[in-house]
């Protein structure tokens, strides 16, 4: 029986799912794409290739397993995208929560069935049809639960409004002894540096007590106000709209010490290496194309206490 474990975004990694580009399928048409940033690339002919995308996978799980993690793959769905596993499903305390995807993306939770089965099913949760929630929008810290969310009237509307209030109630009552904290986001289908596609893309902690933040990120500036109360503004490395588009928020925490970075990341990753962290560069920059990258493609199973 596989026993869960996650508390937070940076303890020590033990057991992660990795998302798989291998048999990607064609590149998506503009009436399929599920976010702006996508698009852009479709209509411009610039859409990352399988081939560079099994690349870059391929190093960042080289530095995964350099540093003993155990990880585990989707099995292949010939012609479905299966990078993005922080989608279907994610992990607090030691529940796991089954997300209610998109409709279009339902298939790709069919490809990790083998890992399921090996949850207890006591401490294997599927929320009701109504609460929409995806894994990037749910950022663990402890105590604290951040959950990015949309508020609009026009959310039914978006592809890119992942988690309704629903969501977010549903956490509360489901985890009553966390301080639940809603993030209100920006959302666009036409301007991908106006759009937070999930919190990752706007927000994430790294080490014991930093951040990367982009304020512009917030519809409800409350939220950025309690991420700046909670870390501390000598802590924070603000990024810009532009940071977003690239992905800057979106690294990934091997544990409190090691962070794995795209390696274009020069300011970031300057920061990061002057507060002592060490940064493991990877090629990552072909898949941000399709906004997501480094925290977006694993879901973790096990970090230590």
């Amino acid at each position: 029986m596989l026993k869960l474990n996650v508390k937070n975004e940076t303890s020590t990694l033990k057991k992660v799912v990795l998302g798989i580009a291998n048999s990607n399928g064609p590149t998506p048409t503009p009436e399929e794409a599920y976010d702006p940033k996508s698009l852009e690339h479709i209509l411009a002919g610039t859409y990352p290739l399988e081939q560079d995308m099994v690349a870059e996978m391929t190093a960042f799980e080289k530095v995964l397993k350099k540093y003993g993690v155990d990880v585990l793959r989707p099995r292949i769905i010939p012609n479905l995208n299966q990078i993005f596993t922080r989608d279907i499903g994610f992990v607090i305390d030691d529940c796991f929560i089954k997300s209610n995807i998109l409709p279009d993306r339902a298939e790709e939770w069919n490809a990790i069935d083998y890992i399921i089965e090996q949850i207890d099913k006591s401490r294997f949760i599927i929320p009701p049809e109504e609460v929409h929630i995806e894994g990037g929008d749910v950022i663990l810290w402890n105590e604290y639960i951040f959950v990015g969310c949309y508020y609009g009237e026009d959310y039914s509307s978006l592809n890119t409004a992942r988690t309704n209030r629903a969501g977010v109630e549903f956490l509360k009552e489901l985890f009553p002894h966390k301080n639940v904290i809603d993030c209100d986001l920006i959302k666009s289908m036409t301007d991908p540096r106006a759009n937070a596609l999930h919190l990752d893309c706007c927000f994430q902690p790294v080490g014991y007590d930093k951040a990367i933040v982009f304020k512009g990120g917030f519809r409800d500036q409350k939220s950025y106000n309690i991420i700046r109360e909670i870390f501390g503004e000598e802590n924070l490395f603000h990024i810009s709209a532009d940071d977003m588009y690239e992905m800057y928020s979106n690294i990934f925490s091997i544990s409190p010490q090691v962070v794995v970075s795209e390696r274009n990341f020069h300011k970031l990753n300057t920061w990061l290496e002057s507060n002592g962290f060490i940064v493991e560069k990877v090629p990552y920059y072909e898949i941000g194309k399709q906004e997501g990258l480094l925290r977006c493609s694993t879901l973790p199973l096990v970090r230590e206490s």
